[in-house]
Formats: C-alpha cells, structure tokens, sequence
C-alpha cells in the first residue's frame, strides 16, 4: 500500500485523488484542505434561491480527458452548457461579437465545486477541511525515506511514502522554505514555485431584481487595457438564477485590483457597479439589491514554472501540482497536470 499526503482540495488535487483511487496498487489517500470547501478557486456560493461562480466560471472542452471525465466518468445528472457566446470589448469600452473560440462552457446546477465534489466522491481518500499544512517534514518516525505533515495546530499527519502540494505556487514556496527536509532540492523548488508570476483579481457580485437581456453570456476585455476584465452573467448558467432576475459578476482588472484589494469593499464595489453600468450602457445597474465581492491574491498564474526542480522533488516523493504547474490559469488545466501527477505516483 502507498500512502498519500495531500495539501489542498482544489480540482488538480481532486482529479490526481482520483486517479490513485483506480490505480492498481492500493492508496491511501489523506487531504488537509484549509477552508471548509472544495476546488479551490472554482468556488460556488449560494444566496437568496441564486447560485453564482465567483472565481472560476466554467470548464471548458479544451482536453479530450476533461471531455472524457465529465461525460463519461463522473455522474453527468446536473452537468449544464452555458449556450451563450462570450463578446469581448476594447479599452474605450466597445462592445464586439467574439469569435467565442471555447466549444463548449460546462458547470452543474449545482456549481463548479461539484467537479471536486464528485471526483473525491470516487475515492477512499479521507478529507480533513478547515485543516491548514504549515509544515513539510521529511522523515520523522524512524524512517528517514517517508513523509509528515504539520498542521497550525502542531498536529502531525502522517507517515506518507509521497506528499502532493496544490497550493498557489506562492503558497507552495512558503512550504518549502519551511519545510524540515535537508536536501538540494529545496531551494531550487521554492525559487522555482516563488518565480511564478501571478494575478491578483478582485471580483463583485451584483444582483438585479430584474432580468437584463443581452446576446451574450460574457463579455471580456481583449486589449487587456480597461480596469475592468471580465463581466458575465450566471443566469445563463441553467438552474443558477430565478426567472426574471439577473446577477453579474465582475471580475475587475489585475492593475486595479492589486491596486485596490485593500481599499473598503463598499468603494470597490460601487466602482465596480458604475464602470459596469458604463460598459452595458444601463443606468440601473448602479444600483443592486443585493452584492457580494471576493478578493484573489493568487488568482491566475502569468507563466509557467521551471520542470526540472520540480522533476527533483518528485525523485525524492515531493510533488507539486496546479493549474501553474500546467502553465495555464485554467479549470480543465488543473484537472489534467492532476490526472497526470496521480498516474505518475503509482507509475502507472
């Protein structure tokens, strides 16, 4: 048996969980998850009969496996297709069809959490939320070849004959620099995890007790050159928003947002409100009935990482993995580094 030490329940976590779960030696999976959900910055909230997406906004059919994975392998019931096309708009703010290049834009009724959900639903694996791995310990316990996990707490999980780290890259640096482990990898892989360059995105939510009528799911700033970057609208999302209501999310620019992540949200979000009422050419959308808003430090890598640390933490049982070990802010990007970190485990 193989025993598993997991940091993070994002989704390359979930889908790596998943694939030691089928794997033909037998794994024993534990995942320390630090918030109280699952998948990471896929994440779903719920308020007043609305669902609504306010990091990732849907899984798109840019890989065969994902393809495979959500219409085969996991229990479709729920799985939607957002039909509307993303438009994109330029700094002055006009509004252009797009070429809408994503073939198909998945979530469930239930939200894009449900990606994990299911996928861990799959496993054995034990899931301890609320639980944060501040320290990566090598050895301990007589066996200088296996691996522990510290908690806030100063509890430790373990032994492990392998531990995989879904944190943001930054996150992961800081685990490695901590990490009681004597090795020449260890600096190599924190620097390579800390090079990774990242988006900050500030994102508000905003509610109308109204529906808006527009051609478009989404609209997205092409030129990368307008404070706001990304406006969508969950209720084309089937079962996420009642009839005759609407809801936006607004994803502001990573300039303004690094800008502004600490400035009181009520500012940010009539902002926010206000640049969007511009951009739609609606006066009533400075005015909300109800909003919510979430910051992301970390929210998008820029770039890839350098492999070949990351290859000499492997050889060691030391695996990272996420959307920028994949190099690509993605959903369907994570899911696939995870099925591949999980086959490289067992060395299936």
């Amino acid at each position: 048996m193989i025993r598993i030490g997991i940091v993070g329940a994002g989704a390359a976590a979930a889908a790596a969980a998943h694939t030691l779960a089928n794997a033909s030696i037998e794994v024993d999976s534990t995942v320390l998850e630090k918030s109280r959900g699952l998948c990471g910055r896929a994440a779903t909230r719920r308020r007043e009969d609305a669902i609504y997406e306010y990091g990732a906004n849907y899984l798109k059919s840019d890989d065969e496996r994902v393809v495979e994975l959500v219409t085969d392998t996991l229990e479709t019931e729920g799985l939607v297709e957002i039909s509307d096309p993303v438009w994109t708009f330029d700094a002055d703010g006009t509004v252009t069809e797009g070429d809408d290049r994503d073939d198909h834009k998945w979530t469930y009724r239930q939200g894009l959490t449900q990606v994990a959900k299911r996928l861990f639903a799959r496993t054995d694996a034990t899931v301890h939320r609320e639980t944060r791995a501040e320290t990566v310990i090598r050895g301990g316990g007589g066996d200088d070849e296996t691996w522990q996990l510290e908690d806030a707490d100063g509890k430790r999980w373990g032994p492990f004959d392998a531990v995989l780290l879904n944190p943001p890259a930054p996150q992961t640096a800081e685990l490695v620099r901590s990490a009681d482990w004597e090795s020449p990898v260890r600096e190599p892989l924190a620097d390579a995890a800390e090079a990774v360059p990242y988006r900050t995105i500030w994102t508000g939510v905003f509610h109308y007790p109204f529906e808006l009528e527009r051609p478009y799911y989404a609209l997205v700033n092409a030129d990368k050159d307008h404070d706001v970057g990304w406006v969508s609208r969950e209720e084309c999302k089937p079962g996420h928003v009642p009839d005759g209501e609407s809801l936006l999310i607004v994803q502001a620019s990573p300039e303004w947002s690094a800008d502004r992540y600490d400035e009181p949200p009520a500012a940010n979000l009539e902002r926010l409100a206000d640049m969007t009422a511009r951009l739609l050419g609606d006066d009533r959308l400075r005015e909300p009935d109800w909003t919510d808003h979430q910051g992301w430090r970390y929210a998008l890598p820029d770039d890839g990482v350098a492999t070949e640390p990351l290859d000499r933490a492997e050889r060691e049982g030391l695996y990272c993995l996420g959307d920028w070990v994949a190099g690509e802010g993605r959903l369907h990007a994570a899911l696939c580094n995870g099925l591949e970190v999980g086959a490289r485990v067992t060395g299936e």
